[in-house]
């Protein structure tokens, strides 16, 4: 699948806004311990996805009621469901000028996950948190997702690279007071 980015200047997926919050100084002193030690922006990278993917648990698989969208408050409060914690994974990234980008799946319900730019290319990586039936890997040699979307169901990829949430997205987030009612309410299209 061809990647398309949602604006040609670069500079937007390095960028900071209300959800990807990392100026935050909890993003940035997660960012700086998991800087320690790596060798370079790669393994950084791939610390960062790990981190993210098997620390904050996905909300839906450990049943807390809490909704999260600021990175900020994914990171502090640990829970999220698979945007918030895209969102999160891009904070840490972008705060060590990595640029990455939210890019989305249409399942029964729209998925989000993240795409890095590295050597000249996008790489999509899935933080969602993996679970029996879901092993998604960190990979810029071919996806390692949590999901592939079954076009016989409907099911497909977006290829749209967003430098910011989706309204769509965003929007439901934010108006949900719990989990069970943001369930409710999940887009099914963008």
């Amino acid at each position: 699948m061809q990647l398309i980015q949602q604006t040609p200047d670069l500079s937007a997926y390095l960028a900071a806004d209300e959800a990807i919050d990392h100026h935050h100084a909890l993003v940035r002193e997660t960012a700086a311990r998991l800087a320690e030690g790596v060798a370079d922006s790669y393994e950084y990278a791939w610390a960062a996805f790990e981190f993210v993917r098997d620390t904050i648990p996905h909300s839906q698989d450990s049943g807390d009621l809490r909704v999260t969208w600021r990175a900020s408050d994914v990171l502090e409060q640990r829970t999220g469901i698979c945007y918030a914690k895209a969102h999160a994974l891009a904070a840490l990234l972008r705060a060590e000028d990595i640029p990455t980008a939210l890019c989305y799946q249409k399942l029964d319900v729209v998925h989000g996950l993240v795409a890095v730019r590295f050597n000249g290319a996008w790489h999509r990586q899935d933080p969602r948190g993996n679970k029996p039936g879901v092993d998604a890997q960190f990979s810029l040699a071919g996806e390692r997702l949590a999901f592939t979307p079954d076009p016989a169901s409907g099911e497909s990829d977006f290829s749209c690279l967003h430098a910011a949430p989706h309204p769509a997205v965003l929007g439901v987030l934010k108006a949900a007071h719990d989990r069970p009612q943001l369930w409710r309410t999940l887009p099914t299209a963008l």
